[in-house]
């Protein structure tokens, strides 16, 4: 059975870190615009975590504690492309793997590798993905990597944001997902802060249950 969970001793903190630096904004007055279509008054980019040196090593340590303490008998790391490579290649490094990403689609020119890196059948890896929605891209990845040979002992993201779809989609993929934080944790800290009222509270509630249909 798939494990799915956030590692309660990073949640608080990584999510106050993304929100510190805007890598997280919320604005429930002026949503974003994904590109699903899908109104939303979040919007996340840990990218620009790798800006700030103690943030991006904070979260690399998350990743690499929640690797040890869940998928100890890991052999190598893979990142999901593009937003996953930079920190897998960290994680990949302060555990001493080797590394390889996975892109979304084969290059249309040279190899036309799916994979970039050395394939070995049979050896475990971990993935390590940016952040998580409905799960279809990372999942993507997860199936690239079982159709090389690999022996996927599951995926760890900096976020998650804990729709029913995707964990509904992680359990029919039997892959376990570890996250470093979500948007439970999110709102709890930005409510704690006042950083959100109670009405953009009731919106952002309302949002994670349905975002395919919210308004604001």
């Amino acid at each position: 059975m798939p494990i799915i969970k956030v590692q309660e001793q990073t949640a608080g903190k990584i999510a106050a870190a993304l929100l510190k630096i805007e890598a997280i904004k919320l604005n429930t007055q002026k949503p974003f615009t994904w590109s699903s279509g899908w109104k939303s008054p979040i919007y996340c980019d840990n990218r620009l975590s790798l800006s700030y040196p103690e943030i991006r090593t904070a979260i690399k340590d998350g990743l690499v504690q929640a690797i040890r303490e869940n998928f100890f008998t890991a052999e190598s790391i893979a990142g999901v492309a593009t937003a996953g490579i930079a920190q897998g290649a960290l994680v990949a490094d302060a555990m001493n793997l080797p590394f390889l990403y996975v892109r979304p689609k084969p290059k249309d020119h040279g190899m036309e590798n799916l994979i970039e890196g050395r394939i070995v059948k049979g050896q475990k890896v971990v993935v390590i993905e940016d952040l998580v929605s409905t799960g279809g891209s990372s999942l993507k990845t997860v199936q690239a990597l079982r159709d090389a040979g690999f022996q996927v002992l599951g995926m760890v993201s900096i976020f998650n944001y804990g729709f029913d779809l995707a964990t509904r989609n992680f359990y029919e993929a039997d892959t376990s997902l570890i996250s470093l934080s979500d948007y439970t944790h999110l709102i709890s800290y930005a409510q704690e802060h006042k950083m959100i009222n109670g009405d953009q509270l009731t919106s952002l509630k309302a949002w994670r249950v349905d975002p395919s249909n919210w308004k604001n």
